[in-house]
């Protein structure tokens, strides 16, 4: 399988599997979404600016979305907290596309941050199942550092590390909860000292009454993190008593009780967002019938209504990156109107994804081999995609396997 990838495109996919996986270990559950599927979140790491799509060799096609990422629109829920994550160690980062930015010091470096370069930071706490994780991935597809469970008292040290970066990690968000349980005490010295070096922080709280909270966590099945051998109400209580002080400090309170997760990627967007609009990143994938449909297609082209030139012998050994072959089906009769039209259709349909908070497409056009055909109109219709701005990566599922 070949693929095409603008500026080496990170696979924003989480996959299936760790998507069920983060569904049956959450012990909370998002708010309810009536039309069952989530954004496109990504999964983060991605290079944030459009362009023309590049080859590289066999590579594998990004999943339909990151972080959780899928299509990642299935079900994907706002307070959706206690995820794998809490199976890493405290501090596990979700890594945003700044891997090789911070420079980890092992050496006696003076703790201060300089000046220059100190990182915006964005703290996200709240009630369990009030949908942190859901902001915290919000963020991280608007291209900020995120760091889930970070005990408090290394929030002035994460900082540090980013102002060494050189610029590369420019915004750092950190999900501080009370799964940190002795942690969380440092807190409050640890926003002192960040306050005593000058560093810009907000604190995001997301808040949700005891009724949404009881009906998500009994729909999961899962206790409160703080409930002990008391109820789920109890364990509510102690938590709104432990943060009730860090609620009073918010610089954002968000109450998710009737908000579904688009809603909260929107208000989430809207105050992180800036003027930008969110940018939606294609795959433009070509396959063969005969080798079933792509499982996490998006859209569906089929070129079978195009004449096949296997059967013209001159062009049988070549496939549609080949100039001969691409001009052959292209000059078929309705294959440039078609190009045109479907074009159109995705302008339509991207403007809208973009409204929905749907950052990632697979658009999978077939023939009956995935060699002639759908390679041709691939290419093309990723160069269409490029030239409007997306950030389009190609992908020749099949090409090869005959």
């Amino acid at each position: 399988m070949s693929e095409r990838n603008p500026r080496q495109a990170e696979d924003p996919a989480d996959g299936q599997a760790a998507h069920n996986k983060t569904r049956e270990d959450h012990p909370e559950h998002e708010p309810h979404d009536p039309q069952g599927h989530d954004g496109h979140d990504g999964r983060g790491g991605h290079d944030s600016h459009g362009g023309p799509a590049v080859r590289a060799d066999s590579a594998v096609p990004p999943g339909p979305a990151g972080h959780a990422g899928h299509n990642a629109d299935d079900g994907h829920n706002p307070s959706d907290e206690h995820s794998a994550d809490d199976e890493h160690s405290a501090g596990d980062k979700h890594d945003t596309g700044n891997e090789n930015g911070a420079q980890v010091s092992t050496g006696s470096e003076p703790a201060g941050v300089p000046d220059t370069a100190i990182p915006e930071l964005v703290i996200i706490s709240g009630m369990s199942g009030a949908g942190r994780s859901t902001a915290a991935k919000c963020l991280e597809d608007l291209g900020w550092f995120v760091v889930d469970n970070l005990p408090p008292a290394l929030i002035p040290t994460m900082v540090e590390l980013g102002a060494r970066s050189q610029g590369n990690v420019a915004r750092i968000a950190v999900v501080v909860d009370v799964r940190g349980r002795r942690f969380f005490d440092n807190l409050r010295e640890s926003l002192a000292d960040l306050d005593a070096r000058g560093v810009t922080r907000r604190i995001v709280f997301l808040e949700s009454s005891d009724e949404a909270l009881v009906r998500r966590f009994e729909s999961v099945r899962r206790p409160h993190p703080l409930q002990g051998d008391g109820r789920i109400v109890d364990g509510i209580v102690a938590e709104r008593e432990l943060l009730r002080e860090l609620r009073g400090d918010a610089d954002l309170v968000i109450d998710t009780s009737s908000l579904n997760v688009h809603e909260l990627r929107a208000k989430m967007d809207a105050q992180f967002a800036g003027e930008e609009e969110p940018e939606l990143r294609a795959t433009v994938m070509s396959f063969g019938f005969k080798y079933g449909l792509p499982v996490d297609a998006d859209l569906v082209a089929d070129m079978r209504f195009l004449p096949n030139p296997h059967w013209v012998p001159e062009l049988r050994p070549f496939t549609g990156l080949n100039e001969e072959v691409a001009s052959y089906v292209l000059n078929q009769p309705g294959a440039k109107e078609f190009l045109d039209r479907y074009a159109e259709l995705l302008q339509l349909i991207a403007a809208g994804y973009r409204r929905e908070g749907k950052r990632y497409v697979t658009i999978a056009v077939g023939c009956t081999g995935g060699k002639h055909r759908s390679v041709a109109m691939s290419e093309k219709l990723a160069a269409r995609l490029a030239a409007e701005g997306v950030e389009t990566v190609v992908v020749h599922r099949d090409m090869g396997r005959e």
